[in-house]
């Protein structure tokens, strides 16, 4: 053995009890620590799931769970027919205007990299329809609706519970 290597196997024993005694310490104080945070936990998972179950109610009950009212023939129905005859692609962009609300979709073929080339595939004047969001206040959710005129509805998912939309329609709710 060179003494180099004599040298480091002298400091590894000394040094192998100190590190075992410090990885010991880590596992006791990780068992405290779960312990003792194991009750919180526990309170805050059961508040969220019921939340969420309180949340998946409310957007039942609000009818959100469907497409739309179901009636092909009201205004809503009709324009569904329409607005999915422009692009197969399930990927849509809403964009709120002072005075109509403004939907674009991707080409009707999507092929590589396509769906960066959104087209204006509607527009609903604001007489025709308006935007709401009948959890507003209840609970996050990523569900908004168009109402018709006529009292048909459109359901649309957004990529996220608080959207730019939501947070406006907030804000309206707010100043309103």
């Amino acid at each position: 053995m060179t003494p180099l290597g004599a040298l480091g196997t002298l400091v590894a024993a000394l040094f192998a009890p100190l590190v075992m005694l410090l990885a010991l310490l880590s596992v006791v104080e990780e068992a405290a620590q779960r312990l003792l945070n194991s009750k919180a936990h526990g309170t805050r998972a059961r508040a969220e799931a019921q939340e969420a179950e309180a949340a998946k109610t409310a957007i039942a009950a609000q009818a959100l769970d469907q497409l739309f009212d179901g009636d092909w023939t009201a205004a809503a129905g009709q324009f569904l027919l329409r607005w999915y005859s422009h692009s197969s692609h399930p990927k849509r962009l809403l964009v709120l205007a002072p005075d109509r609300i403004v939907l674009a979709a991707p080409p009707k073929r999507v092929s590589v990299r396509q769906e960066d080339r959104m087209q204006i595939v509607a527009e609903i004047p604001a007489t025709d329809a308006v935007i709401e969001d009948p959890l507003t206040g209840l609970h996050p959710s990523d569900r908004l609706r168009i109402r018709f005129a006529d009292g048909s509805w459109l359901t649309v998912v957004t990529d996220e519970p608080r959207s730019d939309i939501h947070m406006h329609l907030m804000r309206q709710l707010d100043l309103g």
